[in-house]
This record gives structure tokens, C-alpha cells and sequence, in this order.
């Protein structure tokens, strides 16, 4: 039997941790109409929240455990331009991946969560900016690693990412009919694509919005305690 040395069993744990999270979260998005029926919009939302979360947790906690781990494809770090060029895209992946849901008093189910058809803000840049975020920050971390390990988890998001896109695509269809249609037709999931084909226009007025101040406040945070992060995974013998 070939035995492949840079194939590690973490290699493995992690695409079965993508697997189950891509399940997890997309079977529970695809049974919210029902799910909602049966037990109720706030309810739903907080099992959904419960399990991806606590999924998602697990998998940053290996992530960051094992990220080194497999054959070393380049090494970039002590390259001067690198590191600043890693965080400003991680910056931007960050704008990207939180403002798609502004209303954070749905998020943790203390208003009603309801489905909204957005048109504005970052939606007018792409219609799904958390598979654009996710891109970003992948290009960017596994730039700075390197590794074989985060290169499997980055193709693992990225393609959870873009089923989301038609997924999420084919639910919003299937609940705003021709209004959605409508949306799609002025929006696209390229960034700025629909904005330079003219189908689309940008108003700036409209960044100017909490959501943006906090996840400005969040990627400064993340940048101070990225160090005491590493530590805090790193003392779960996972």
C-alpha cells in the first residue's frame, strides 16, 4: 500500500471536521422553513447557533493546533512585505465575512430572526460576501503557512463557500420568486463585477453603519490577542 509521509492523520480529521460542518450548517439552513414551523424562528436560531458554533470552535481550535503539520509547499515568513500584506487582507476578509448580516439582535435570537432580501452596503459589491471573505482570508493564511495542512483546510472552505452560494441562491429564490430574481439581476457574486458592468451602484452613505465600526474594533482586537489566542488553543491537547 502507498504510504504518502506528508499525509498526516490530522489531514484527515480536519476534512472530516469540514464535512461534518458543511452538513451541519447547510442542512440546518435548508430545513429553517420547516424547522421554524415546528419549533419556532427563535428556537431554530439558537440550535443552528449551538451547533455551528461549537463546530466551528472545534475546527479553529484544530486548525490553529495543527496548521504546521504535513509537507512545508513554501516559506514566506521572513519575507519583509509578507506579514503586513497577510493582515491587510485579513482585514478585509473580515469586512467581508460579518457586515452580510447587520442585524445582531436576530443573530442571537433576542429579536425574531427573520430572512432578508438585501440590497445595499457591501451587497452592491457582491451578493455573497461571506464566500468572498472566506476566499480572502484562505489566500492570506495559507500564504503565511504553507503548509499542506492549511492548503486542504482553505480548499475545504473555499468549496463549502461556493456550494453556498448556489445554495443560498436557490433558498432566496424559492422564497422571493421574482423579487429575488430582480436582485440577482443587479448584483453578482464577483466583487464589483455588477458595479462595472453598470448594473449596479455604490452608495457610500450606506458603510456608514455600526457593523462596520465593529468589525474595525474586532480586527484591532484580534490583532492584539492573535498572540494569546495561539497560546489558549495550543494548551487544548487536541
Amino acid at each position: 500500500m502507498l504510504k504518502i509521509a506528508w499525509l498526516t492523520p490530522s489531514h484527515l480529521t480536519m476534512l472530516g471536521l469540514l464535512v461534518g460542518f458543511a452538513i451541519a450548517h447547510s442542512g440546518l439552513a435548508a430545513l429553517r422553513p420547516r424547522a421554524e414551523k415546528l419549533i419556532g424562528a427563535r428556537l431554530y436560531r439558537i440550535l443552528f447557533a449551538l451547533v455551528s458554533l461549537n463546530l466551528a470552535v472545534a475546527m479553529i481550535i484544530y486548525f490553529f493546533n495543527h496548521r504546521y503539520d504535513g509537507l512545508q509547499l513554501w516559506q514566506v515568513q521572513g519575507v519583509p512585505a509578507v506579514k503586513p500584506i497577510v493582515w491587510v487582507l485579513s482585514a478585509i476578509s473580515f469586512l467581508f465575512l460579518y457586515p452580510a448580516t447587520f442585524n445582531l439582535l436576530e443573530i442571537a435570537a433576542i429579536e425574531k430572526p427573520q430572512v432578508h432580501l438585501y440590497e445595499t452596503g457591501i451587497i452592491r459589491i457582491t451578493r455573497h460576501p461571506q464566500m468572498v471573505g472566506q476566499l480572502i482570508w484562505c489566500i492570506a493564511h495559507t500564504l503565511w503557512i504553507g503548509t499542506t495542512f492549511t492548503l486542504l483546510t482553505s480548499i475545504g472552505l473555499v468549496l463549502h463557500h461556493l456550494f453556498g452560494v448556489w445554495h443560498g441562491d436557490r433558498r432566496l429564490g424559492d422564497r422571493y420568486g421574482e423579487a429575488f430574481a430582480a436582485v440577482k439581476a443587479r448584483t453578482t457574486v464577483i466583487p464589483f463585477l455588477a458595479i462595472l458592468q453598470g448594473r449596479q451602484t455604490l452608495v457610500w452613505s450606506e458603510f456608514l453603519r455600526p457593523a462596520y465600526l465593529g468589525v474595525a474594533v474586532f480586527v484591532g482586537v484580534l490583532w492584539w490577542a492573535h498572540p494569546f489566542l495561539i497560546a489558549a488553543t495550543a494548551g487544548v491537547n487536541w
